[in-house]
């Protein structure tokens, strides 16, 4: 049985939202980025906390090298980029606006 790609084990096609949040920080001592999908969801479950599971069809989690890496992500997975902006801090958090393709 294949599994789709998931956010906290929901299939990113059954998510019921139009529009959806990337959120990354950079990695301490690392190239890759933190990335967190926010698309509405009330985290229920205490191991999820405030972050998001990201996981391929195998179920793995996903690491993302970039920003841009989890935005192709995202669009092979129907959405597509809106807007984006920067928070600037003692760490930039990068925030990407996205739709659902129509």
């Amino acid at each position: 049985m294949i599994k789709a790609q998931s956010i906290n084990d929901i299939p990113i096609k059954n998510i019921n939202t139009q529009y959806i949040q990337i959120v990354g920080t950079s990695k301490a001592f690392s190239d890759k980025v933190n990335v967190e999908i926010d698309f509405g969801q009330i985290f229920k479950n205490l191991t999820h906390k405030n972050t998001s599971v990201i996981k391929n069809s195998k179920g793995e989690e996903i690491t993302f090298d970039s920003m841009i890496d989890a935005l192709n992500f995202m669009y092979e997975n129907g959405f597509e980029f809106i807007d984006s902006f920067i928070t600037v801090g003692s760490q930039n958090i990068y925030h990407y606006i996205l739709k659902r393709k129509e």
